[in-house]
């Protein structure tokens, strides 16, 4: 029951994830973006993986239970997705403010 809560938690945390990620494409722009925010998640989510890893409990069960991580692991790639997007759009950012000069 726990695991179940557990992967409850991590859906509802990351269904926006995907929707973030495409307005971040589509907005071509780093404003009202905070990188700090989103590495401050991503480093949640190694963490939250790693304690998966070492907890000896879950890894004896690891052949039952290994859905558990599928959620840590998209909602990790969508985060990293956002963070390359924002790389992306802050290079734009910097592209459209010299060219108003």
């Amino acid at each position: 029951m726990a695991e179940i809560l557990e992967i409850i938690m991590i859906v509802s945390f990351g269904a926006s994830w995907p929707l973030n990620v495409i307005k971040s494409y589509k907005a071509r722009t780093a404003k009202g973006k905070s990188l700090g925010f989103l590495l401050l998640i991503f480093f949640g989510y190694i963490a939250g993986i790693l304690s998966k890893f070492l907890n000896p409990q879950y890894m004896a069960a690891f052949d039952s239970k290994w859905y558990v991580l599928i959620f840590y692991f998209i909602n990790i790639i969508m985060v990293l997705l956002d963070i390359i997007l924002y790389f992306r759009n802050k290079r734009l950012d910097n592209i459209n403010y010299k060219g108003q000069e």
